[in-house]
């Protein structure tokens, strides 16, 4: 009985994410882009230097240009890298680099670094320490990414974006007049195995006295700033 139950259940809940799916593909919107203004919003005033992890075709780079001297863009995929270099083609203040962020050769000393859905992607805890000595003395480190369910809060948050998530993919398609995937979306992209609980444990080693916050759109946001006299 329980089994039949079990079944006539998920044929719906089937029905309904087949459904979902079928919507977000036809009017698709950039998730990361929707939170660069979350990161514009905590920028210092002054920014010399920034880098940006996982910089795909390079939009988040263009725009923090606008507040920094000189950005660079770091990404492992090379189709990326190319299609951003060619969209900044003739500007001096960025420049990109085919690298894997736990071997790149960086100089370090940024005044901002930001990392977009990107540090699932690697050995996260390497990665946190990696970015965190990269930053000059009182540098502002900027994460945004995705973690896997665990709690029932994670859960019920998770339902919520989905009406959202389509309303707003709708309203944006509809604004840009065209259901073509933003160039940007065409990056590769991989599941999260890393729940909110252990990207904390991780964070209160690693970048004591970062904020943690959780956000509607399946992210959560890591906000922390180098100590005024830290040694590099």
């Amino acid at each position: 009985m329980r089994g039949k139950l079990d079944a006539a259940v998920s044929v719906p809940v089937r029905r309904a994410l087949a459904w979902c799916d079928e919507w977000n593909r036809r009017y698709p919107w950039d998730h990361n882009a929707h939170h660069h203004g979350w990161i514009e919003r905590h920028l210092p005033a002054h920014v010399h230097t920034a880098l940006d992890v996982g910089c795909g075709t390079g939009d988040l780079v263009r725009r923090l240009s606008r507040r920094a001297g000189h950005v660079t863009g770091l990404d492992i995929d090379p189709a990326g890298i190319e299609v951003a270099r060619r969209l900044s083609r003739g500007r001096a203040d960025v420049d990109f680099r085919c690298q894997d962020l736990l071997t790149a050769d960086l100089p370090g000393g940024y005044d901002v670094i930001t990392a977009l859905t990107v540090l699932h992607h690697v050995p996260f805890e390497p990665a946190l320490a990696r970015l965190r000595d990269l930053l000059a003395p009182g540098g502002t480190l900027l994460v945004l990414g995705v973690y896997r369910e665990e709690t029932p809060s994670d859960h019920l948050l998770s339902a919520a974006a989905v009406p959202a998530n389509l309303v707003v993919g709708t309203v944006k398609t509809l604004q840009r007049g065209s259901a073509r995937r933003p160039v940007a979306m065409t990056a590769p992209t991989t599941p999260t195995t890393t729940t909110l609980r252990e990207i904390r444990e991780v964070a209160r080693r690693q970048t004591p006295g970062a904020v943690l916050r959780r956000h509607l759109f399946w992210r959560y946001s890591l906000r922390c700033t180098a100590p005024p006299d830290a040694v590099r």
